[in-house]
């Protein structure tokens, strides 16, 4: 039986529309592609989850969020509980940058491998799992029609997608 966990991410894109993506290495799903995120604590609201979340994965503050660009569910094992995640992430727009700050121990804590920021044709064109595998087309959808006025929601998405 997987635990129910709610999460917020945030896809950060820059002026040209590429997005900021960590690697990560999770024992149940493997090496995968995901924006900055995480679960979200008693008393959040989900907007403040996400802002604290980018905060601590990237040492970056100030960001506005502008809306919520889709939810979605997935299922996998944090630290040694199977759970089932449902995540609502955010859009917000930053300047292309580095991580601030040294990180090396929450991104350790996290099993972040690395990071960096994916063009739209690079996110096309990606041969390595992402989370979720429907981002290239989400993101595309917003470059030409903006943030919907309701978000997308992708339901449960199984971990043997790509």
């Amino acid at each position: 039986m997987r635990i129910p966990r709610q999460a917020a991410r945030v896809a950060v894109l820059d002026p040209a529309g590429a997005v900021f993506m960590f690697r990560y290495d999770n024992s149940e799903v493997g090496v995968h592609w995901a924006m900055p995120g995480g679960g979200i604590d008693p008393g959040e609201t989900p907007e403040t989850a996400a802002a604290r979340e980018v905060r601590e994965e990237t040492g970056w503050t100030g960001l506005a969020l502008l809306g919520t660009l889709f939810l979605w569910e997935h299922d996998y094992t944090r630290e040694d509980v199977p759970v089932r995640q449902r995540e609502r992430v955010y859009l917000a727009y930053g300047p292309r940058r580095d991580p601030l700050g040294d990180l090396t121990a929450a991104h350790e804590a996290d099993g972040i491998l690395r990071w960096r920021w994916w063009s739209p044709a690079e996110l096309a064109a990606a041969d390595e799992a992402l989370w979720p595998p429907q981002l290239p087309a989400l993101l595309d959808g917003l470059r030409r029609d903006g943030l919907p006025a309701v978000p997308v929601d992708l339901g449960f998405v199984p971990n043997d997608v790509h």
